[in-house]
């Protein structure tokens, strides 16, 4: 059975990560010594709740967490320094700290080690969050007991809802653009002066003006959504924030 460790200090470990070409020896009290930290566990970089939700809303959040006094996140799986330093890259998640628990010395003195072997994974660890001042594990989300992959407590919204439920959450930005396209250029300058985060969507031989069109209702650039809504191009844009200003 899963330990709920509220109240204890998190284990005393030595992580070995990789870092500008260098071995660096990362100690627990370097992550979380007269710091406020976020820690969230997954069973491994690159696996799809991981890559598509867990990660991804915990990076776009991070900038709530920190308006809230959190001063860390910090992403740990049972895998390599390699491993996880690519999957950093490839998720662009350059506002959460990912850390290697290559042997699960971690996640076993948390008693959070599992076997998936039936998955060919080994050793990894259980999915779950918890929250951390100076070394003192204030709260946990434990995913519950049950086959599979629960992905149910442990995510950022829920840890968000804990330590600031009435805290106003990033909105979702969209931007369909073109490459060469000034007024896409342009919508993302009135989102930087914001300094309003987004995603840009760029048309390609996959994404086409044909599939803009099938899902905005026109075919020219850029087309702006914002929490599902489409917004339109760049004049559009400019009259929102305006208004919501």
């Amino acid at each position: 059975m899963l330990e709920n460790k509220e109240g204890q200090q998190v284990p005393q470990v030595t992580f070995r990560i990789r870092e500008h070409n260098q071995w660096i020896n990362l100690k627990s009290d370097e992550i979380f010594k007269n710091k406020k930290v976020i820690l969230f566990a997954l069973p491994g970089a690159y696996t799809p709740t991981c890559s598509s939700t867990h990660l991804p809303r915990y990076n776009e959040l991070a900038q709530t967490f920190k308006n809230h006094g959190v001063d860390e996140i910090v992403c740990l799986s049972v895998n390599d320094t390699f491993v996880m330093n690519e999957w950093s890259k490839d998720q662009h998640a350059e506002n959460v700290r990912l850390i290697p628990d290559g042997n699960g010395e971690f996640s076993e003195k948390m008693g959070m080690l599992v076997d998936k072997s039936d998955l060919g994974f080994g050793k990894r660890s259980w999915r779950y969050s918890m929250y951390v001042e100076n070394g003192l594990i204030k709260k946990m989300f434990i995913e519950p007991e049950k086959p599979g992959d629960p992905f149910e407590v442990s995510d950022a919204d829920t840890m968000l809802a804990y330590l600031a439920p009435e805290a106003k959450k990033p909105d979702r930005i969209t931007l369909f653009t073109k490459k060469g396209c000034p007024h896409c250029t342009r919508a993302k300058d009135l989102l930087g002066k914001k300094s309003l985060s987004y995603e840009e969507i760029p048309l390609s031989n996959t994404i086409t003006l044909k599939s803009l069109a099938a899902v905005s209702g026109q075919s020219s650039t850029p087309q702006v959504f914002i929490n599902g809504q489409r917004i339109g191009g760049a004049n559009e844009l400019e009259a929102y924030l305006k208004k919501a200003a």
